[in-house]
């Protein structure tokens, strides 16, 4: 168990997730002020928590609920306690899940720039986590769960005489070590379970949009936000591009694994300590690395990551494969039908995620490539 201030702490900065510096559904947007301040290229290790444990839909008491999977109360994170417990505004039906940490005020960050942010780092908090599938969602959302629909959103207990029925599946995953490496492990009876090796990532990861009207933390954008990008793991970065002064980056939605396309609705959800390297790329520097870029970039050692984000999957792959002849045509110099032509013969679109409204694409360009 990683608590709060406890254990191994590897960034500059520390910013644990309290009441106080985190909103729940929804993301910080130009007026939310900063609960960090930090220069560019400085370091910053967040805690930060999922939603599974702390839902409406699970009691909104991580003690009770845990419990009932045989989980004792000191491997409850005291954190997911106080947040549940707080006044935290947070409407299950019409807010986003998601817990988000900051925002973080990046120095000399202004819009046209890019924030490079970089995953130096990632620890799991807890031996456990939920892979949720909830009424009305995930890729097929009329036929999972196979259980009684919800009560009805808005049901007040107290006007109706009743309580809410929620009837989301939440299957539990706990962790486990297996030569050498840490696995999901997940029951499925007679004394089987299937079992998957961790690939911990953050979720969401973003800056605030140039708006002064809430923002929900379902859909990603231009500003990143949920993008559910399974390859930001450690060692990546992912370029933001920023819309406000100061950037103001924020985190959440910890994984410590997901497949493309998250279909249930969720990943494995479960808390991170995560450091990161925030660093301010300015805007004529970001153009000769990256091309000109609206939407948010990705890279890994060995590969580049343009996306494509829309409501319709197939305006998704399109804007991908826009985003990545740009790419290929700004930053590498490829002549564009060259760039399509190399695209169709060697590069794979992945689609990252289905479930957030707002579908994700991102396109895996090896770095090997190019010479």
């Amino acid at each position: 168990m990683l608590q709060p201030k406890e254990g191994r702490i590897d960034g500059a900065h520390y910013l644990p997730t309290t009441p106080d510096t985190c909103l729940w559904g929804r993301l910080p947007n130009r007026d939310r002020p900063p609960v960090l301040r930090i220069a560019s290229g400085d370091t910053v290790t967040i805690d930060t928590l999922s939603h599974e444990g702390i839902l409406e839909d699970q009691g909104r008491d991580p003690d009770a609920y845990l419990a009932g999977f045989g989980v004792p109360v000191d491997q409850v994170l005291t954190d997911a306690l106080d947040l549940a417990a707080s006044d935290v505004a947070h409407d299950y039906d019409e807010d986003g899940p998601h817990v988000v940490t900051g925002p973080i005020e990046v120095a000399g960050a202004e819009p046209g720039d890019m924030l490079r942010v970089e995953t130096l780092s990632l620890l799991i908090r807890a031996p456990y986590g939920f892979i949720s599938s909830r009424h009305g969602y995930g890729a097929l959302p009329g036929e999972f769960p196979e259980t009684a629909p919800d009560s009805g959103p808005g049901s007040d207990p107290a006007r109706d005489g009743a309580s809410r029925a929620y009837n989301s599946v939440c299957e539990f995953v706990e962790v486990v070590e297996e030569a050498g490496r840490l696995h999901g492990t997940l029951p499925y009876g007679g004394g089987r379970a299937a079992r998957f090796p961790l690939a911990p990532f953050l979720g969401l990861m973003g800056v605030a949009a140039d708006t002064s009207d809430p923002v929900h933390s379902v859909p990603p954008g231009s500003f990143g936000g949920n993008l559910d990008i399974n390859e930001l793991q450690v060692g990546s970065s992912l370029y933001l591009p920023v819309q406000v002064p100061g950037a103001s980056f924020y985190a959440g939605d910890p994984h410590y694994a997901q497949g493309n396309g998250e279909v249930a609705l969720t990943a494995l959800e479960a808390p991170l300590r995560a450091t990161l390297r925030l660093t301010v790329i300015p805007r004529a520097e970001a153009s000769a690395l990256l091309g000109a870029l609206d939407e948010p970039f990705a890279e890994t050692g060995t590969h580049w990551l343009p996306l494509g984000l829309h409501e319709d999957l197939d305006e998704a792959v399109r804007r991908a494969v826009r985003a990545a002849v740009g790419f290929l045509a700004e930053a590498q110099g490829m002549p564009r039908h060259t760039a399509l032509a190399y695209l169709s013969g060697a590069a794979d679109f992945e689609i990252s995620q289905v479930v957030d409204g707002v579908k994700g694409v991102h396109c895996m360009i090896r770095k090997a490539d190019f010479r």
